[in-house]
């Protein structure tokens, strides 16, 4: 096995989110930094982390880093790293480009010439002139940060919020990640009651039942390092036999989720039957003023319909208000709602015990968070 550098990247906000997933796997060796948790592993560690993290966006393999104010430093440095190490003669290479705040401003440029160092690295190795890219594709990404280049190989190939189980979905759905995440940092566990009353497509429910169940979110799909012969099919296949040993499917659930649209609903179902979980979770349609959670010590987790991401603040605030006056009789119960609206506090009615800043896709929010009677982990009764 070798040891591997390996970026986990993740949206602004999850950073220490995504390093606590990484440290549960059981690698400590890690750099947190603004987008993204750089960390060593093996080979294995490609297929763990592809399998198992909820939160973050990729995996990638870091190749290098170096210093890189002209044109000639770039090709230069590209051409010095391993790359035949990595990719097979018949391998498709694309090479994809960022530059902020750097003297190599023109991301085209960059990407040419990314290009053309490891093809004249790779002529080295494989003795031709000509590479037809007919085989596995390996994703090669330059990003420029203050002159600093990173040169990274993606193993994910779709982006990691792309569990399998959602073939539909809603006007603007909340990706899994970042569901995963809401549920993560409250904290809820499957004791608990927890209900989503604008559940949309029931990501906010399904992310939760499978963290309940300690579902692996990648064991319903591929990923693009499982083409690449440095990753052998071995390795795979013991993550995803490690992966079905720790599913724990005993675990009664109390997980419901409600949406005034019945489209959404319907779209909800449908997930919650393609990942196995629609005898779980429980999907109605109604308006928010009409949801009555039951049971004590419950969560609620949500994303509002906000008035930028749907076109009506007026109905976005009444929602809001809704959700306010059928929180105030819970005492027991902890609220946490994703929203943009700075005006949220006032809406509710009371101010949150805890705010976080998240952003869900470009729109910065905050993760208000109401922690009920009780605390976080009530003793059961």
């Amino acid at each position: 096995m070798s040891k591997i550098q390996l970026i986990a990247t993740t949206p602004m906000g999850l950073e220490a989110v995504v390093a606590r997933e990484i440290k549960e796997l059981g690698y400590e060796d890690m750099q947190v930094e603004n987008g993204r948790v750089t960390f060593w592993g093996d080979e294995s560690a490609i297929c763990r982390a592809n399998l198992w993290l909820r939160t973050a966006d990729r995996i990638l393999v870091k190749m290098g880093e170096f210093s890189a104010t002209t044109f000639e430093d770039l090709f230069e440095q590209t051409k010095a790293l391993p790359w035949p190490d990595w990719i097979p003669g018949d391998a498709e290479f694309p090479v994809n480009g960022r530059s902020h705040k750097s003297q190599l401003s023109s991301v085209p440029a960059c990407q040419a010439i990314v290009k053309k160092a490891i093809v004249e690295k790779m002529k080295q190795q494989y003795h031709t002139e000509w590479f037809a890219e007919s085989g596995p594709k390996y994703t090669i990404e330059v990003s420029l940060l203050q002159d600093v280049a990173t040169l990274t190989l993606d193993t994910s190939g779709y982006g990691l919020h792309k569990r399998g189980y959602r073939k539909l979905a809603t006007e603007a759905p909340l990706k899994e990640t970042m569901a995963a995440a809401l549920v993560l940092l409250s904290r809820w566990n499957a004791e608990r009651p927890l209900l989503d009353p604008f559940c949309g497509s029931g990501t906010i429910p399904i992310e939760a039942a499978m963290i309940a169940w300690n579902i692996a979110p990648g064991l319903r799909r591929t990923f693009a390092a499982e083409a690449w012969p440095i990753v052998p099919a071995e390795l795979w296949h013991a993550a995803r036999e490690e992966a079905f040993d720790l599913l724990r499917d005993d675990v009664p659930l109390n997980i419901s989720g409600s949406d005034i649209d019945p489209s959404a609903i319907e779209v909800a179902q449908a997930a919650a039957k393609a990942a196995g979980l629609a005898k779980e979770l429980r999907f109605s349609v109604a308006p928010i003023a009409q949801v009555r959670p039951e049971g004590d010590f419950g969560c609620i987790i949500t994303n509002p319909p906000y008035g930028e991401r749907l076109g009506d603040e007026q109905e976005a605030a009444l929602a809001l208000r809704q959700l306010g006056v059928i929180t105030k009789p819970l005492p027991t119960w902890s609220v946490f709602v994703l929203n943009p609206d700075t005006h949220l506090e006032h809406y509710m009615g009371r101010p949150a015990s805890k705010k976080r800043k998240l952003f869900n896709g470009r729109i910065e929010c905050a993760y208000y968070q109401y922690f009920g009677q009780g605390g976080l982990f009530p003793k059961k009764h």
